[in-house]
C-alpha cells in the first residue's frame, strides 16, 4: 500500500514538524515556507529536505500547483501564518495546531493565543488540532488537550504548549500516514 503524501507548511522556523517527524520516524514529502521580512533561521534539521519557499503571501495558484503534484495530499499548518483560499479548504484535507484551548475559549482563535492565555485571567490552556475551513480557527476540532497554567512563568508555559502540540499531532498523524 502506497503511504499517503504528507505536506507540511510553516511560517516560522520549522522546528515543530522537524519534532514530529523525528517522533513519528517519517519527514513530511514536502514543506512550504513563505518568505518573510523578519530574521529567523529555518530549523537546521530541515537541511537537505525538500523544502520549498513560496512567496510571503503566497496565491491560490502557487499553493495548487505545488499541491496538485500529489495524489490526495494530507496538509498539516504549523505556525502558518496565512489564510488558505476557501476553495483549497474545501478541496483539500487539510489541518491546523491551535495552541488556543478554543473549544473551551474562542476568544482566542486567530494570532498568538497562547501569549493572550498566558497574560490573561486563565487558570487553565491548551492546545487543539482542527481542521481548516475558510474561517480562522472555525474547523471542527479532532483533537484537545488541556493543562494547568496558573503560576507558571511564560518560559515554562511554552515549553508545556510546545510538548502538548507535539503529543497531539503524532497522535494524529499517526492515524493518518
Amino acid at each position: 500500500m502506497d503511504k499517503q503524501p504528507w505536506i507540511a507548511m510553516f511560517s516560522q522556523t520549522g522546528s515543530e514538524i522537524a519534532n514530529i517527524a523525528e517522533k513519528l520516524g517519517r519527514w513530511p514529502d514536502v514543506m512550504i515556507v513563505n518568505e518573510r521580512d523578519i530574521d529567523r533561521t529555518i530549523d537546521s534539521r530541515l537541511q537537505r529536505r525538500n523544502v520549498i519557499f513560496v512567496p510571503n503571501r503566497p496565491s491560490k495558484s502557487e499553493l495548487y500547483e505545488i499541491w496538485s503534484e500529489y495524489n490526495s495530499p494530507l496538509i498539516t499548518l504549523h505556525g502558518w501564518l496565512r489564510i488558505i483560499p476557501p476553495s483549497l479548504c474545501e478541496s483539500y484535507n487539510i489541518f491546523n495546531g491551535h495552541p488556543g484551548l478554543i473549544n473551551v475559549y474562542p476568544e482566542l482563535k486567530g494570532f498568538d493565543p497562547q501569549i493572550r492565555a498566558i497574560q490573561g485571567d486563565y487558570d487553565t490552556a491548551g492546545c487543539v488540532l482542527h481542521e481548516v475551513t475558510a474561517g480562522v480557527d472555525e474547523g471542527e476540532i479532532l483533537l484537545h488537550k488541556e493543562f494547568c497554567i496558573d503560576g507558571l512563568d511564560e518560559r515554562e508555559s511554552f515549553r508545556i504548549f510546545g510538548e502538548t502540540s507535539l503529543s497531539l499531532w503524532v497522535e494524529f498523524l499517526k492515524g493518518k500516514l
